[in-house]
């Protein structure tokens, strides 16, 4: 009896495509009837160094010969090398591994209120979010992100969090009160659409968290590691956030969150105060470090950078004259391009064509390829998607007859 036929034993929390994935290599995955399919999902922005990179693989697998687990009761040389690599790639000085983006945002949030409450003793503990940002499926998270529908049913939902609209800074300034313990955006609004936040806002929004004393959150969990064409996505804005995550393709692949701050923040997660039982675990450690290592070697953040210059302009120009196309907004290689209409068939009619790609609403398709992703494999997939929309415009037109 096949997977479709049999009542499964999972929650059906899922919609679920109908595709059963067994095998990935490079920009590839391959279906169990032996179908190849370029992959611009990449995992939703985790496979960024494509599918099975060789040194993480290796690295991995020696560090399935030596120590799988020990909690971090322990020291973790693999954790305290990851780490550093971390801190000297970005502005951070302490890190906290855990093993999602969820939690590295639910750490960020708590490492905040403790910092205001202990250390300098406010007792401020609310945290100001935005419309239409994502931060994550556990309580605090879904409470912070800016979307009703992935509350629904989840009330109560936790005290502390306001949301105000993006770039209303009247609305923000009455928002804050002596109770903000920080404020807490993302660079891009991925899946609130693909909305590269304006600089001029970012760095107005920093200043004045500095004059206020508010902490700064940046959630880089789907922007982090290199996918913007920067190591992390603020680093083109020139600012410098006292707290921000980072997972999705922190190790390609396997499970890890990181939350990473300032050093003046340090004193606020002291012995017991926060933790997690598999973060930063020998064997996910060993995959960051060899997924950064090849970064660097391969200087991967800058050949981001230069593909997604090519792909949008690729996109640009193939789509120019397509009536259905509103608009094409990118930073890196995150890019969505938004259309007039619902744009869920799409994404099935790209899957009969070999190639693989997501929405960010809605109405927006989202274009998330690794990014070590060939000018050879951009044409290809963008000739699918300019000949996927030709079509639907097309039969859009026929219909309306």
């Amino acid at each position: 009896m096949s997977h479709t036929e049999a009542q499964s034993a999972l929650f059906p929390s899922y919609s679920r495509y109908p595709l059963s994935i067994v095998k990935g290599e490079g920009s590839y995955l391959w279906d169990d009837q032996g179908n190849r399919y370029l992959d611009f999902m990449s995992g939703l922005a985790v496979a960024n160094l494509g599918h099975a990179p060789e040194k993480v693989k290796k690295k991995v697998q020696a560090q399935l010969d030596e120590l799988w687990h020990v909690s971090n009761l322990f020291h973790i040389p693999q954790q305290e090398q990851a780490a550093k690599l971390l801190t000297e790639v970005s502005c951070a000085d302490v890190v906290f591994f855990c093993n999602s983006g969820a939690e590295a945002n639910e750490a960020a949030i708590k490492l905040a209120r403790r910092y205001h409450q202990k250390v300098k003793g406010t007792g401020a503990y609310e945290v100001i979010t935005f419309n239409q940002s994502f931060h994550g499926r556990t309580l605090a998270t879904l409470t912070a992100t800016g979307q009703d529908k992935v509350k629904d049913g989840f009330l109560p939902l936790p005290a502390g969090f306001k949301t105000v609209p993006l770039y209303d800074l009247d609305a923000l300034d009455e928002a804050i009160s002596d109770q903000t313990a920080a404020i807490m955006i993302e660079m891009v609004q991925a899946e609130g659409g693909v909305y590269p936040v304006e600089p001029e806002f970012v760095q107005a929004l920093s200043v004045l968290c500095k004059e206020k004393g508010i902490l700064l959150i940046v959630d880089e969990v789907q922007t982090g590691m290199g996918r913007t064409g920067k190591w992390f996505a603020h680093q083109h804005y020139g600012i410098e956030p006292d707290i921000f995550t980072s997972a999705k393709g922190i190790a390609s692949g396997l499970p890890a969150g990181a939350m990473l701050a300032k050093e003046y923040l340090r004193e606020a997660f002291t012995p017991g105060t926060h933790a997690s039982t598999f973060g930063g675990n020998p064997v996910v450690s060993s995959a960051i470090i060899a997924t950064i290592e090849t970064m660097l070697e391969e200087n991967i953040p800058d050949a981001a950078a230069k593909a997604g210059d090519y792909l949008s302009t690729a996109l640009h120009e193939a789509l120019k004259d397509e009536p259905f196309v509103k608009g094409i907004r990118s930073l890196g290689l995150i890019v969505g391009i938004e259309c007039e209409g619902p744009v869920g068939q799409l994404v099935l009619e790209g899957q009969k064509n070999k190639l693989l790609f997501v929405t960010a609403g809605t109405h927006v398709i989202r274009l998330l390829p690794n990014l070590k992703v060939t000018t050879e494999e951009i044409d290809q997939a963008v000739s699918i998607l300019a000949s996927i929309i030709a079509t639907h415009t097309h039969n859009q037109k026929e219909a309306a007859k």
